[in-house]
This record gives structure tokens, sequence and C-alpha cells, in this order.
């Protein structure tokens, strides 16, 4: 096999053996992966929570700093996509199938179940929402940002090799290269392969949910949920064997489109000046409560502090889970913009649309809870998650034909999330190779499947979100490194630069 390396052999072993352990002794995975989450989660909270504001802080100070015109590539380079495809590609790969997941679940949970105060309120559902948009917004993509500029900057303006490890070589020099870097691209592998993995669980899961709406005949159960497994994972194979230029492409252009006609469908067609006025109020909520919203663990409410370690601790450690998955497909699809025009579009973009997809589904579906006496928190009680959004649709035009569009899209979504992780893998594991060959994509989109079908056999939803957790902690401090050494590197750059044009200037003089 051409390009195999080290760090594929070892990452390769390593997952084969957690394969073999959940699928001969699932009580034990379960067991010895919710005592570990167990304790990150009640003894790291505060972490997780101060590591993500920071990124999200300094994502935020370089747009804004002498660094924002530095070009991730050579300085005469051209966006390699345009800025359409950019968006679209960058946005499927990031949350599209979370968002399908969670677009009615979440607010509606939040409406009954809040963080603080009685749930079925005013206030509550001013704040289901507003931290709906919280944990789909700023945060996650300022996660994403600080993984992909590395990653970009080092590879298409340095020359670097397109590994997490390469990013470190201001702080490491040659070590890079050496056991400590071999551990940094595997500690990335597997956040990669678990956090992708929590997905493609989900996509499963909701699938299923689907179905079982669509066709009483259909069991909602872990048999199906493999079958589905096993019929996306050859075609997501399929997709990332015809390479980024084809295949991940078009179906990212055609997830965008279906996710904005459904999204437009269902704001005419239901509570639209209801929903034109939640997604104004609640941004204004957003934005002026984020300091607080980010840093609040609720130390002297026991509730309070569950319900964030719940819910935002998961999503924290989902989203530092997916980072080096999503942040290496968005560097590589980056070169050739400045850093300025980098951070604006990745972290505005999707942050609008995260809002605004918020809004028009857990907004109808409040809607539906508060004011036409449609129990779907009860629905999400009795059959999961997975069903909140097909039961909301159940109350619009067309119905049947929503939730067919509906599961195309979470199979559209999972095929490319899948296809961009067995893309991301292969160049991890073959030290930065922008085109990894064929039979390393297709061993990593066997394992990620396995792993997803695994953690699903040994504990469901749960197991999933607890492997997320688990796999984000030690990424945490690779991301630190990673933000030092970026600056770092940005300051000398600078500096060089600033050097060369004050001998130019003394050399006209002279002349």
């Amino acid at each position: 096999m051409r390009k195999v390396t080290i760090v594929f052999k070892i990452s390769v072993v390593i997952a084969v053996l957690f394969v073999v352990w959940g699928v001969f002794a699932p009580e034990s995975l379960a067991f010895v992966t919710s005592m570990i989450q167990g304790f990150l989660q009640t003894q790291f909270g505060w972490f997780y929570l101060l590591s993500t504001s920071i990124f999200l802080i300094l994502a935020i100070y370089l747009i804004f700093s002498r660094y924002g015109n530095i070009k991730l590539g050579k300085d005469n380079e051209e966006p390699e996509y345009n800025i359409i495809s950019w968006f679209a590609m960058l946005f499927s790969a990031g949350m599209g199938i979370g968002l399908v997941f969670w677009g009615v679940a979440e607010p509606v949970s939040h409406y009954m179940n809040p963080p603080i105060g009685d749930g079925g309120t005013d206030t509550s559902a001013s704040l289901a929402l507003q931290y709906s948009i919280f944990h789909w917004g700023l945060h996650p993509w300022g996660v994403f940002t600080i993984i992909a500029l590395p990653l970009a900057y080092f590879k298409f303006r340095k020359d670097a090799p397109g590994t997490i490890s390469a990013t470190f070589y201001p702080l490491i020099g040659e070590r890079v290269n050496g056991p400590i870097g071999k551990t940094i691209d595997i500690t990335a592998v597997f956040a990669t392969i678990f956090g992708v993995a929590t997905s493609l669980g989900l996509g499963a899961i909701q699938i299923n949910g689907g179905l079982s709406h669509l066709n009483n005949n259909i069991p909602n159960t872990i048999s199906v949920q493999f079958i589905i497994i096993a019929v996306v994972t050859v075609l997501f194979v399929t997709s990332a064997i015809s390479g980024i230029n084809r295949g991940i492409q078009y179906l990212s252009n055609t997830n965008v489109i279906i996710a904005v006609l459904l999204m437009l469908f269902l704001l005419f067609t239901g509570p639209t000046n209801f929903i034109l006025n939640l997604f104004t109020t609640t941004l204004g909520s957003y934005v002026q409560n984020l300091p607080e919203m980010s840093l609040d663990l609720s130390p002297f409410n026991n509730e309070g502090n569950s319900w964030v370690q719940g819910w935002t601790i998961f999503y924290w450690g989902w989203w530092i889970a997916w980072a080096p998955f999503v942040g290496m497909f968005i560097a590589r699809v980056s070169r050739g913009r400045t850093i300025r025009e980098f951070i604006i579009g990745v972290l505005a973009v999707p942050t609008i649309f995260s809002a605004l997809w918020m809004s028009i589904l857990g907004g109808s579906g409040i809607y539906l809870e508060r004011f036409m006496n449609v129990n779907l928190s009860q629905a999400i009680e009795q059959n999961g998650y997975e069903v909140a959004l097909f039961s909301m649709l159940s109350y619009f035009p067309w119905s049947t034909f929503l939730s067919v569009i509906a599961i195309i899209l979470i199979g559209t979504f999972f095929i490319t999330s899948a296809d961009s992780a067995t893309f991301v893998l292969g160049m991890q594991t073959t030290n930065g190779a922008l085109n990894p060959p064929n039979t390393i994509k297709v061993t990593w989109g066997v394992i990620q499947s396995a792993i997803a079908a695994i953690l699903l056999w040994s504990g469901g939803l749960g197991a999933l979100q607890m492997a997320s957790i688990i796999a984000a902690f030690p990424f945490i401090f690779i991301i630190i490194f990673m933000a030092i050494s970026l600056t770092k590197s940005l300051k000398e750059e600078k500096h060089e630069s600033i050097k060369e044009k004050n001998i130019q200037k003394r050399k006209n003089k002279a002349i």
C-alpha cells in the first residue's frame, strides 16, 4: 500500500482493538467509557468552557489584527473554489447532520426543561432558542477556525506537510518528525474517529426514526440502524474514492440547496411572522448574553449544573472531537484566501445559517407546543429525539413528502460528513497527502462506520455522547499549542516583512 505511515499502522491497530472490545464486551466498554466521561464532565467542565471561549476570542482578534491580510498560500494565489462551493463544503462537513437531528429536538427539549426556571413558559421558550443558537453558533466555529487556520497557513504558505503535528514546528522544530509528532497525529486521528462516529450514529438513528415514522412495518431498532450504516458506508466510500472535486463538492452543493429549500418551505407555510420575530429577538438575546452563557457552570444550582454538563459540555466536547476533521477539511478547501476573509467566512456564515435553521425548525416546534396544543415533547419522551423532526413535519402540508426529503437530506449529510472524514483521516495518516490513496480512504471508511455501530450497540445515543467528550479532552491541549505556534509564526513573518520593507526603503533612498 503506497504512502503507509507509522501513524496509519498504529492508529488502525488501536481502532481495531476498540472494535473488538465493543463486539466481545459491550457492557465493559459502556461501563469504562461512562466512568471516564463522568469524571471529565464533573471535574473539567470549567476547562471545556474556558478553552472554547479563548479559541473564539483569538479568532475574533485575528480578524482585526495586522495579520488579517496574510494569505493562506503564496501572495499571488487565488482561491481554489468559488465562494458558494466553499461555504457549502465547510458547512456540510461542519455540522449539517447534527442540525437536522437536533433542529427541532433541542429547542423543544429546552422549552420543557430549561437551564433555569420552569418549563413551558414564555421565558423558557426564549431561553430554549437562545441556548440552541449558542450551542450551534460562534463557539463551535471558533474551535474549527483555530484548527483550520494553522493547518492552512503552514501547509499552503510555509509548504509544510498537511498534518496536525506539522503546525508545531515553530515550537518543537524537527521533533515534529519524531515520537512527539507521531503522538500528536495519532491523538488527532482518534478525536476525528470518535467525533465523526457520533455524527454517523446520530444519522443512522434519525434515518431509522424517519423510516419508522413513514412506515410502521419498519421497526426502530439497532438491527435496522446497522443496515443503514452498512448501506451508507458503501455510498460514502464510493463518494470519497471519486475525490474532493467531484463527489464531496457536488454532494455539498446539493445538501445546501435541499436544506435551504426545506427551511424556506417551513418558514412560509408555517407561522412566518412568529418565526421572524423569534429569530430577531433571540439573536439579540444571544449576542447580549453570550459572555455569561460562555462561562456559566451554575455552581450553586445542582439542576443547572447538570443541565450544562448534559448539553453545553457535551456539545463542546463534540465540537473539539470534530475539530481535527472539520479543521483539516476546511483548511484543504481554503487555499488562496486571506486570514481575515477566512475567519469571517468560517465564523459568520455558518453561525447565521444555524441561527436561521434553529429559529425556523425549533421555532415551529415551540409554536406547535405552545399555541397549537401539540405535544411534541411527549413524542420525544416516548420515542426519542430522532422522531422530533418527523413529528413536527406531520403538522405541515405535504408532510409525507417533507419527511422523505428530510430523510434524503440526512442521508446526503451523512455521506458528505463521512466521506470528508475518510479523506481527512487519509491525509492525517499519509503525512498530509492532499490526495490520499483509495485503499487508505476505504480502510478508514469501514473503521469509522464499525466504531459508530459499536457505540450504538454498547449504549446508543448516550455512548455516542460519551465517546465525543472523552476523545475531545486530550485534543484540547493540542489546539492550545497549535494556537500558540500560529501566533508565533505570524509574528515572525510580520517582523521579517517589516524588516524587508525597511531594507528596500534604504536601497531606494541610496539610489
